[in-house]
């Protein structure tokens, strides 16, 4: 679950997943928000990963921008250096417009992780779509890979994501979100923290994976 991105967020909400992607700083988050998800998982056992993002926290994240690979390999360096004093980082995941960029640029693929081990080493998971330039670059680096699905976003036949914005983008009622994690082929299964009703999407996902 993508985590530490709004107030309003609860520790119901941070005590339902087994991962937890935390916001360090690009788009949303701050030390307190940190500090509050990483004290939580150490109560549920939850293991934490970076989420770095594009550093455009206006903008959330979500809008693609012009950065030199060096600028990006420095701002997720930044965001992943911020983390890594508080917790052991299981895993990396990029965030919104830098997910899809990254995933579709080798070259953005190799600043953003190259940007990752400059501040985190080699001991951590990347997590990404099924088959793109993230995969490929984690594998060059030696990095296991865990392939992600998402529960609560529209999909399109070739399985893409419906972009946000248009009709069906979002999933927002529990059973369907939790019938579409029970037919995705993938390693760990996502839920977005500001998907509206997300506690309760999350806790139908849980309970029908668990099962």
């Amino acid at each position: 679950m993508d985590v530490g991105e709004l107030p309003s967020e609860s520790e119901a909400l941070w005590s339902v997943p087994e991962l937890l992607n935390l916001a360090c700083g690009g788009h949303a988050g701050d030390v307190d928000s940190m500090e509050a998800v990483i004290a939580c998982a150490a109560r549920t056992g939850a293991r934490v990963g970076a989420h770095p993002s594009y550093p455009d926290r206006a903008g959330f994240g979500r809008v693609r921008m012009d950065l030199p690979p060096s600028a990006l390999r420095a701002s997720v360096r930044e965001q992943c250096a911020r983390l890594a004093p508080r917790v052991r980082v299981h895993h990396v995941k990029a965030h919104g417009a830098l997910y899809h960029a990254a995933d579709a640029d080798p070259v953005l693929a190799a600043a953003v992780l190259d940007g990752a081990l400059d501040a985190l080493g080699p001991g951590f998971r990347v997590l990404g779509p099924p088959a793109g330039a993230l995969r490929a670059a984690a594998r060059e680096r030696g990095l296991p890979f865990l392939v992600e699905g998402f529960a609560d976003r529209g999909l399109r036949p070739d399985g893409t994501l419906v972009p946000r914005g248009e009709p069906g983008a979002l999933l927002t009622d529990p059973a369907a979100a939790a019938r579409q994690a029970r037919a995705l082929r993938v390693d760990t299964v996502c839920v977005h923290g500001d998907t509206p009703g997300a506690l309760a999407i999350a806790r139908a996902v849980r309970a029908a994976l668990a099962a």
